[in-house]
């Protein structure tokens, strides 16, 4: 059987995985992606938790995790499309589009 602690493992180091590629990437498209398995490994302990204190809300809560990275996705997509279609390119140093 597999143990709550195996869980929390796999998480962590899911989510140290997207820590890293948050900081060290400069694509849009991989920082969005590191994004999600951020949220992902949150997940992995929403529901692990709440298999092992045999409580539903961990789940629920990990459905709206995932409805709220859906709508992260498209709306990211979304914005990086735009930003191509601008700056052809996805590079994040290179995006200065705010500055004035």
């Amino acid at each position: 059987m597999v143990d709550t602690s195996h869980y929390l493992v796999l998480s962590t180091i899911v989510f140290t995985i997207g820590v890293v590629g948050v900081l060290t990437r400069r694509n849009v498209i991989i920082i969005l992606m590191s994004i999600e398995l951020m949220l992902n490994s949150v997940n992995l302990n929403l529901v692990a938790f709440s298999d092992r204190l045999q409580d539903l809300s961990g789940q629920v809560f990990a459905v709206f995790v995932i409805t709220v990275a859906a709508a992260e996705a498209a709306i990211g997509l979304g914005i990086v499309i735009a930003l191509f279609s601008n700056k052809d390119t996805v590079n994040v140093d290179e995006i200065d589009l705010l500055r004035g």
